[in-house]
């Protein structure tokens, strides 16, 4: 079953679902939670993908989640291009992902 559209509580849960699954210093990719959600085909899923950021940035603000840019956290208010989410934690934490010691 493939949805167009997916109201703000499915994807919430589908994120910190997702974010807890993969654990500490670890990361999803916001297209993991869209195609939970849509379906593998990009005409389900990428529809999604403005509402998933809206929601990572509301549960960045509320320190759900860690917004990432290149291993690093960034402003949920000013940020652009490819990004990822992992919980708090692993913002401030020191491995994430191969990048040990950087």
């Amino acid at each position: 079953m493939t949805m167009t559209k997916a109201d703000e509580a499915a994807i919430e849960k589908t994120l910190l679902g997702l974010v807890a699954e993969r654990g500490v210093g670890k990361t999803i990719c916001p297209s993991e939670v869209a195609r939970a959600l849509g379906g593998p085909h990009p005409d389900g899923w990428g529809p999604l993908m403005q509402p998933v950021r809206r929601v990572a940035v509301r549960l960045a603000h509320a320190g759900q989640v860690a917004i990432l840019r290149k291993g690093k956290p960034v402003d949920p208010d000013d940020f652009r291009g490819i990004y990822r989410l992992a919980l708090p934690g692993a913002a401030t934490g020191s491995g994430l992902g191969n990048q040990s010691g950087v």
